[in-house]
């Protein structure tokens, strides 16, 4: 599917269902640091070097023994371009605190300095900048996408209206 604002809501009233359904799949951190390794071309070596660390703690994160530090993951994020809970196997379902989406590397929003921001969608926030400025607009954009005749108006508001302000956006 591809992501755009009014798949926003719906994949919202889905997120639900998956954290019920625990229907996220989790791999392990070592398997995705040396797969993203290998995509990139990368010798355990030369991603040392990049990440200024050693092979051999390179090769620990790859046998599970560790896994990488804070700043290091940072660095690796910003290298494979992946948000840090992808790194570390998606341990818990991201969701937008603004919309209610639930958030994958391509739907995160990214700070002014390309950095990833894994608490809003690329839609509620971008550049710094939030795209709603209320929760009655946010609600009612929501509304006006998402309707039909099998999630009707009152529904979608009624949905939406219970289920914005549990969001930490909305909540200060």
């Amino acid at each position: 599917m591809q992501m755009t604002p009014r798949n926003c809501a719906l994949l919202a009233l889905c997120a639900d269902l998956c954290y019920d359904m625990g229907e996220v799949m989790n791999m392990n951190p070592k398997d995705i640091l040396t797969e993203l390794r290998t995509k990139k071309g990368l010798s355990q070596e030369a991603l040392a070097e990049k990440v200024f660390v050693t092979r051999q703690a390179v090769s620990r994160w790859e046998t599970g023994e560790t896994v990488p530090n804070t700043e290091t993951l940072k660095l690796l994020s910003k290298l494979y371009d992946v948000s840090i809970n992808t790194l570390l196997g998606s341990p818990r379902k991201l969701v937008c605190q603004c919309c209610g989406m639930p958030l994958e590397d391509a739907s995160v929003s990214r700070e002014p300095d390309g950095s990833f921001n894994e608490e809003y969608c690329k839609w509620c926030y971008a550049d710094g900048k939030f795209a709603y400025t209320s929760i009655e607009k946010l609600t009612e954009f929501l509304v006006q996408h998402m309707s039909n005749a099998q999630f009707p108006e009152a529904q979608a508001r009624e949905y939406f209206g219970s289920l914005l302000p549990t969001l930490n956006h909305w909540k200060a």
